[in-house]
């Protein structure tokens, strides 16, 4: 599906770890967008949604995740958004901080990657399940055909 073979063997972690690199070489080629302060929060996020986000995401249907392999994604989407959205200004002692996990979806305000891996996998679940059936009208057989002409006659 998508380019990639559906297999009952377990080496998603190898394909989990191509796409990762795929994911950080994309991240790399856009990262002073990402940095760069005249951007709005919302066009930040966009970029990470659609070049980011969807390298990491093609083909993921066909997967089963495991805890550390969900784990090892929502890390590295919080890397990501760590590195986009910057550091947060401590008021009080007028330092720098790293924005906390809470405070990072609050700002991203979209659903995490293991969400979205899920509604993916359950919507391609409905294509499988509705390949067997047929589209549209069903087709006109020869016996059909006389059966409606005994009918006429």
């Amino acid at each position: 599906y998508l380019g990639t073979t559906i297999t009952n063997q377990t080496s998603f972690r190898r394909k989990m770890k191509r796409k990762l690199n795929s994911g950080n070489v994309c991240y790399h080629s856009v990262q002073h967008l990402l940095s760069f302060r005249l951007l709005s929060k919302n066009t930040k996020i966009t970029i990470y949604k659609i070049i980011i986000l969807l390298v990491v995401l093609y083909g993921c249907e066909t997967s089963s995740l495991t805890l550390r392999e969900e784990h090892t994604l929502r890390v590295f989407e919080n890397r990501v958004l760590r590195k986009t959205f910057g550091p947060k200004r401590v008021e009080v002692t007028g330092g720098w901080t790293k924005l906390h996990t809470e405070e990072l979806h609050n700002l991203y305000s979209s659903p995490n990657i293991i969400r979205m891996i899920k509604s993916r996998r359950m919507r391609w679940t409905g294509y499988v399940a509705r390949m067997g059936e047929p589209l549209g009208r069903p087709r006109c057989r020869w016996v059909d055909n006389i059966k409606m002409d005994l009918r006429e006659i």
